[in-house]
């Protein structure tokens, strides 16, 4: 007789766990341009980026230009690191003329502290996210969910370029609905789609590497990096034993605005991609390294305030709105003349051609810088970081709940969004977070200090499936969830004991001189993942 699997399906309670993180709130930002220190130091970039933080960024900025500067775009003044990403525009499908997105609320830039013996960013330390010429996918369908993470070894899905695809992610809002996760869509939708289930926007989110070989960079910028197996946790490979910071992007873009309403055309990155697979966040530290070291052993509280940190409110104040979006950097005569934020752009600035893929994306026009840019990044997306192993943790999400918004040109101001951490999975979406309770939390006025609007749970680890003592069962966890309520952070664990009966079956054969024998049937355990559907 075939062998039988039985499954209960509990939830066997909830409790609180929290890990150390804050979100550094960039409500400001310093300036719009074709600038890219890291990539085309000393010469105009291919494309634009939106840039927070120092006002000393430059296209030849060093650390000790941010750290020396002026100002910094962010809530807490200490904070002189330089953090870009792209630009977001929409081409109408009329004219073809492109116009700049407007952002909602500037950058959260989240300090995760994950892993062991979590080390400051060093004087002069960059990295890169991402790979601004991919316009593929190579994990499969990009709109059906991500495999376990327990199952991407044995999928052959750790290889660096494959933890670097699924480190970004396009969220769709809608507060009126029960969050989406992040990191959930790595692909960026399309007009048609955004219009009928995004009215409050797109949040594209980006995950940076934190596994580091000690190198302040590295021929291709990425290649000194290397995710742990996770993406955001997890395990680091044995050629990158230390520990940094994991930097999580979040930017909020208008999407859903009333003036893209009923226009035909499509959204693309300012690199000339509309699939999003290219996109991509550079960062350079312009941190006192000692400050932050202290701020990372420091700044513990489980609600991810900024304003909860002793070390940043007793030397601040904190910067509010007012004083964040009045930092801006010098834009160079070099692009002086060139008004990114015009409405009716014939083309992208700097002429970049939009390419869909999938092949790679080819540099624009003979710039050498953009070719050198171009093998780098191809490079390391072959032979960067190493191959990682496999281990049973949770995969974060995010969600965001708009507080009071002004707006200005190319910019709009609101406070930021609530990071909680869960996994897409029918378990998980059986019971959600109550919205209500984040979104009757009072807006701060003019005066107050510009503290973001959410409560914040912390990442979370899933572990190895629990032994018990119960003769055939091991519980597995399915998905984890994190609801806030008021200042607690609470997670919701939802196991999956797998219960294990087998019959077994015995034949007696008679052979002449011999006792009767005995043979046993196998055991076999059947493990059924539970994934919510993506768009």
């Amino acid at each position: 007789m075939a062998p039988k699997a039985f499954f209960l399906f509990v939830l066997l309670g909830i409790f609180s766990a929290v890990s150390a993180f804050w979100r550094m709130e960039c409500h400001g930002r310093a300036g719009v341009a074709r600038i890219d220190p890291i990539m085309d130091a000393g010469v105009i970039a291919p494309h634009v980026h939106v840039v927070h933080g120092s006002s000393g960024f430059s296209m030849s900025a060093t650390f000790d230009d941010l750290n020396g500067a002026s100002c910094t775009s962010c809530a807490v003044k200490q904070d002189k690191s330089a953090y870009w990403t792209p630009a977001l525009y929409f081409q109408d499908g009329d004219t073809g003329d492109f116009e700049i997105v407007d952002q909602v609320g500037g950058m959260l830039s989240y300090y995760l502290l994950r892993g062991d013996n979590v080390t400051a960013f060093p004087p002069g330390f960059q990295m890169v996210s991402g790979s601004n010429y991919r316009r593929d996918y190579t994990l499969g369908d990009p709109k059906s969910p991500d495999p376990p993470q327990s199952d991407w070894a044995t999928l052959k899905q750790t290889s660096q370029s494959d933890l670097e695809q699924r480190a970004i992610g396009f969220n769709c809002l809608d507060y009126h609905k029960a969050p989406e996760g992040s990191l959930e869509r790595h692909y960026l939708p399309d007009k048609a789609w955004t219009d009928a289930n995004c009215p409050d926007g797109i949040r594209i989110e980006l995950a940076f590497p934190s596994c580091w070989n000690g190198e302040m960079t590295s021929a291709d910028h990425k290649s000194h990096m290397a995710y742990p197996n996770l993406v955001q946790d997890g395990t680091c490979p044995d050629s990158h034993p230390l520990r940094l910071v994991t930097l999580f992007y979040e930017t909020i873009w208008d999407t859903g605005a009333d003036k893209f309403h009923g226009r035909g055309g499509q959204f693309v990155l300012a690199n000339g991609d509309p699939t999003g697979f290219g996109y991509h966040g550079d960062f350079m530290s312009g941190w006192d390294p000692d400050f932050l070291q202290e701020a990372i052993d420091t700044c513990t509280n489980p609600s991810g305030e900024i304003g909860d940190c002793a070390l940043f409110v007793d030397n601040g104040p904190l910067q509010d709105d007012s004083v964040q979006t009045s930092c801006e950097f010098d834009i160079p005569s070099s692009l002086a003349n060139e008004n990114v934020l015009a409405v009716d752009l014939k083309n992208l600035p700097g002429d970049l051609q939009i390419q869909s893929g999938p092949q790679s994306a080819t540099p624009a026009g003979g710039n050498v810088a953009s070719v050198f840019s171009a093998a780098t990044s191809l490079l390391g997306d072959m032979f960067g970081g190493a191959t990682t192993t496999s281990s049973e943790l949770s995969t974060p999400t995010t969600s965001s709940t708009p507080l009071a918004t002004s707006t200005s040109t190319g910019f709009v101001s609101a406070l930021g969004g609530a990071f909680l951490e869960s996994s897409t999975s029918s378990a998980a979406e059986a019971s959600t977070p109550d919205l209500n309770i984040l979104a009757s939390q009072a807006a701060p006025t003019s005066s107050s200090i510009a503290v973001s609007s959410s409560s914040t749970a912390a990442p979370t680890t899933t572990p190895a499936p629990e032994v018990t003592s119960e003769l055939g069962v091991v519980y597995q966890i399915v998905s984890t969830q994190t609801i806030t309520e008021g200042a607690q952070v609470k997670e919701i664990v939802w196991k999956e004991p797998v219960v294990y009966v087998t019959e077994n079956s015995v034949t007696t054969v008679t052979i002449p001189g011999a006792k009767a024998g005995q043979r046993l049937r196998p055991r076999h355990a059947h493990h059924h993942g539970h994934h919510g559907r993506r768009s």
